[in-house]
């Protein structure tokens, strides 16, 4: 206990100093065999943010997170969570710090309610006396309060992802990591566990949120970071990275067939047709020039404007790749 509070004072020091909450300079893990999963990561999380940590499958999201627990070491660089190395201050930062990483490790046998009490009491720091308290709590914030006596078995994966991140709830946390949270559950689930998201930064935690869909990024998320086969691609607030793209030129037209074909010739690029409304890629001219292009081949135009960059232009725009946006 001496080491918890000795350490805190220089740990906010830290902190404030830069307002992160987590830092990484130069981190890196190549695996036995030559694979790097993680390449230079500088990473900075801010302090109050819901920060979204966004790459496909297999881009180094959840190595990077495994290494920022201390769960495994990086090959080189450095980490800093709450204003301490990690991971040689696992044991100050950790009861600091609530995590859901590569799904929940369950007692199937045991029922919802009796899975968070064995979490609970694994805790040194937590009061037996008001154990069943804060498991109850735990459980009616994400939804598990009637499942509770049910075996952690019968559950399903979106159930299973609930009680976990009810088991990173049971104490109040200044920092939540969430590996990929919304896997496995339905669409009302999904907005269930984001409206929870930004309750619990609104109460002042910072929300560290791995995920493959941009969508729940571009919802919940303040700031974000885009990783790519284990670089970093860009970092910052969410609005600024979406900003950085050009939004896709949207025709509204009884004519979609003859519009297509206009905006190929104008030199539009990935032209859709979608009933009335034609989407491409807009070309590198006046766009008032390519409209007089469409109405001079005689196509009926009722709407014609660029829509607002979303992050899945930005991530094409960056890496040139598409991007999984339903998981």
């Amino acid at each position: 206990m001496a080491e918890v509070s000795a350490a805190e004072p220089e740990s906010r020091d830290r902190e404030s100093a830069d307002g992160a909450v987590i830092a990484t300079r130069a981190l890196t893990k190549r695996y036995r065999g030559g694979q790097l999963a993680v390449d230079g990561l500088d990473l900075t999380v801010p302090a109050g943010s819901v920060f979204g940590f966004l790459g496909p499958n297999g881009s180094g999201k959840t190595t990077t997170i495994r290494m920022l627990m201390g769960l495994i070491e990086p090959t080189s660089g450095s980490a800093r969570v709450l204003g301490r190395p990690m991971p040689r201050a696992a044991r100050t930062v950790l009861p600091r710090v609530g995590a859901l990483i590569e799904g929940p490790a369950l007692y199937g046998f045991l029922s919802g309610r009796d899975n968070l009490l064995r979490y609970d009491a694994a805790d040194p720091t937590a009061d037996p006396r008001t154990r069943r308290a804060r498991v109850s709590a735990a459980l009616d914030r994400v939804g598990l309060a009637a499942a509770a006596g049910k075996k952690a078995k019968a559950y399903s994966l979106g159930m299973k992802q609930r009680l976990g991140l009810a088991a990173a709830l049971l104490q109040p946390r200044r920092l939540l990591v969430l590996d990929e949270p919304t896997n496995g559950l339905d669409p009302q689930g999904m907005r269930e566990i984001r409206a929870l998201v930004r309750e619990l930064a609104s109460d002042g935690t910072t929300v560290f949120l791995s995920s493959h869909l941009l969508d729940e990024i571009e919802q919940v998320c303040t700031h974000a970071a885009v990783m790519a086969q284990g670089r970093l691609i860009t970092q910052g607030p969410v609005a600024d990275l979406s900003a950085g793209a050009r939004g896709r030129l949207v025709v509204t037209t009884p004519d979609p067939g003859d519009a297509a074909r206009v905006l190929k010739e104008q030199g539009a690029g990935d032209v859709v047709v979608a009933e009335d409304r034609v989407t491409a890629e807009a070309p590198d001219q006046d766009l008032a020039e390519v409209n007089a292009a469409l109405v001079a081949a005689g196509v009926r135009v009722r709407g014609f404007g660029l829509e607002r960059a979303s992050l899945e232009d930005a991530f094409v725009a960056l890496t040139g790749e598409g991007f999984d946006v339903a998981g």
